[in-house]
């Protein structure tokens, strides 16, 4: 329950500085000031909420408004929530549930944008809130010289490394057509870039700066840490990002990688589970892998979420979705999947064939998971004989999706 002595606002230019050290304070951020700038050149105070107890602002929350790239490679605004914290000593007052509100009634009664995407600080924080986990990423560690397979084509044009500015003019460049391909994948501004992507301050603890190794059809961002042993030279080269429009690009960038001198250990703390590196070397044992959540998605209009993605199947089909956050998607809606994958949704007073929870819906939305695997586990029931396993082919994607960056 929420304290009631509390209200929401709106925020404006003039409270960005309370605005963030209320973010700092709830992560105990006091070490990185430059962080506030960054903060500062994304905020926008029209996408931003506080709390107040008084006078006193003690919860904040604010969204961004990227494309997401949708299964089908569908290009789609998605409300991007970052910087949300409480101030400590208030916690336990519904500050938390209070900002969810503003959101999700904001985007719904404005029409805007009909998915919301977050990374949790905490696991269990935003299921409560309709949010399931849409994405997982993978912590990828390689062996420097990792063999690949003899069949895998490299392509031979060499891959050179260039300084800041032409590493991201050739990026930018590029960026867009990788990324329309790749389910998870947002659009960046110019803010995007130099904030998020190529931010030389940003988690740098003992790394060396943001190197940029460009190939003619792709590109790897990465970051070196000097460690020696008793040895020599040990090492770790820390990836932020690879990118190929082609799997011979793609080849070529990882070897470049994998082959540099010095470096004992290549590292990627945010593959894709299904990365295709993966998949190229001659001994799969030497991936090591760690997985963990991504990008937590809600459907805040599950009717116009539902009809911008693509889908793999035909289908028809009626589906009981439970909201207890957002009341205006509970019910029973008509999901008609025609041959070409673009959806028709209605509601309806047919007997339902499908019942779950708009957060599992949320979790197979872009394909991280299916509904068979959901209904093993119990969350989905199956109503209808036999309709359990054409809705959940239908749902099913071409990849793994994947975020590979922060936000």
């Amino acid at each position: 329950m929420a304290d009631p002595t509390l209200t929401v606002h709106s925020l404006s230019h003039e409270d960005f500085e309370r605005y963030y050290n209320v973010f700092a304070a709830s992560f105990m951020e006091d070490r990185r000031e430059h962080f506030r700038e960054q903060v500062r050149d994304v905020f926008d105070p029209d996408r931003a909420h506080g709390v107040f107890d008084g006078d006193e602002l003690i919860g904040v929350a604010c969204m961004l408004s990227p494309e997401i790239t949708l299964p089908g490679r569908i290009r789609h605004p998605l409300a991007a929530v970052t910087t949300v914290g409480v101030q400590p000593g208030h916690r336990r007052r519904g500050v938390l549930k209070i900002l969810m509100r503003a959101q999700l009634d904001g985007l719904y009664e404005s029409g805007s944008e009909p998915v919301a995407a977050l990374y949790a600080s905490e696991g269990g924080l935003y299921g409560r809130y309709g949010y399931g986990v849409g994405s997982h990423e993978m912590r990828l560690s390689l062996p420097h010289g990792a063999p690949f397979l003899r069949t895998v084509e490299i392509d031979q044009r060499p891959v050179r490394e260039v300084e800041r500015k032409r590493g991201l003019e050739f990026m930018q460049e590029l960026y867009p057509s990788v990324a329309g391909q790749r389910i998870g994948w947002l659009s960046r501004d110019d803010g995007a870039w130099h904030i998020r992507v190529a931010n030389d301050q940003a988690n740098r603890d003992d790394k060396g700066a943001l190197r940029y190794a460009l190939h003619p059809d792709g590109y790897a961002l990465y970051r070196p840490k000097t460690r020696w042993n008793e040895r020599g030279p040990a090492y770790e080269l820390h990836v932020q990002e690879v990118a190929g429009t082609t799997p011979q690009a793609y080849a070529a960038l990882w070897r470049y990688l994998l082959d540099l001198s010095l470096v004992s250990e290549v590292t990627w703390d945010k593959a894709a589970v299904d990365e295709p590196v993966t998949n190229l070397l001659a001994n799969p044992r030497l991936a090591r892998r760690r997985m963990k959540d991504g990008l937590w998605v809600r459907l805040v209009d599950v009717d116009r979420a539902l009809r911008a993605r693509r889908y793999s199947a035909p289908l028809d089909t009626v589906l009981e979705i439970t909201d207890d956050f957002c009341p205006w998607n509970a019910g029973r809606r008509r999901l008609r999947i025609g041959l070409d994958g673009v959806a028709e949704v209605s509601p309806t007073e047919d007997s339902a064939e499908l019942a779950l929870d708009v957060s599992d819906l949320a979790a197979a939305y872009l394909g991280d998971t299916t509904l068979a695997a959901l209904a093993r586990a119990g969350r989905i029931t199956e109503l209808g004989a036999g309709s359990l396993l054409p809705a959940s082919r239908a749902f099913t994607t071409e990849h793994a999706p994947h975020c590979p960056e922060g936000f």
